[in-house]
């Protein structure tokens, strides 16, 4: 039988198929994904992803087995097929999850398809771009022509929509941004918003961070530092998506 300890996975490079030792491998590792601790399952994705074929196989039965409940580590495999320069893990992907592993649902019609792809891609920059668009969008024609949110229309947006760009936020991030971190951070600094600024990397001393180039756009910034939820025009906006009943 191959060495398949995670310290070595390197050496399974054999395509995933009927081979016995691959079928052997790929039931060790989906074992492992699915009952081991987050922090242990996010290194298990990143050394499956180099492990070859073999370590895309688990990944793509994984995904399969939990393609229901799109969490943080579906994410991530999700997005480490996505980056894959194998030609098995995109037909995977075109035929299982054409739109991607988050449900897209929307109670107005909005295509959030766009988003999840950048996501998945962590282009964190030009996702939180569409993210503003795609809330100008739900807010209606007016907000699309002005290209930013009353507090007034975000107090009205339906909560599936906004439950739908928290889960892609989340979901492709490995749990660091999103509405719902900041409400958590938020309510954790006992709504005190300078707290809050500073705790996501919004503010430093008497300074507002600069947009865009003192943001930072990777999984390396704090935690709630993404989406900027329209931040430069006061409080107001982002309180009222902090405060919706979506998190209720």
């Amino acid at each position: 039988m191959p060495d398949v300890q995670s310290s070595n996975l390197t050496s399974a490079n054999s395509a995933a198929s009927s081979d016995p030792e691959v079928t052997e491998f790929i039931a060790k590792f989906l074992d492992r994904l699915k009952s081991e601790s987050l922090k242990n399952q996010l290194q298990l994705v990143e050394e499956l992803a180099s492990s070859g074929e073999a370590g895309l196989a688990v990944l793509m039965r994984f995904l399969l087995d939990r393609q229901e409940h799109p969490g943080i580590i579906e994410g991530k495999v999700y997005q480490t097929l996505v980056a894959a320069e194998s030609t098995t893990a995109q037909t995977f992907l075109q035929t299982h999850f054409p739109q991607g592993i988050v449900p897209l649902r929307s109670d107005r019609g909005v295509d959030y398809a766009p988003l999840q792809a950048l996501l998945a891609q962590q282009d964190f920059q030009a996702a939180d771009r569409l993210t503003l668009e795609k809330m100008c969008e739900l807010a209606g024609p007016q907000a699309v022509q002005r290209k930013w949110l009353y507090f007034t229309e975000v107090e009205n947006f339906p909560v599936v929509d906004l439950q739908t760009i928290n889960s892609l936020w989340l979901v492709h991030s490995e749990g660091k941004f999103g509405f719902s971190v900041q409400r958590e951070l938020w309510l954790a600094a006992g709504k005190n918003w300078e707290r809050l600024w500073y705790q996501i990397g919004w503010k430093t001393g008497n300074n507002w961070t600069r947009y865009p180039q003192e943001f930072t756009w990777n999984l390396s910034a704090p935690r709630g530092h993404l989406p900027l939820s329209n931040q430069l025009r006061g409080v107001r906006v982002i309180a009222a998506l902090l405060s919706h009943p979506a998190w209720e």
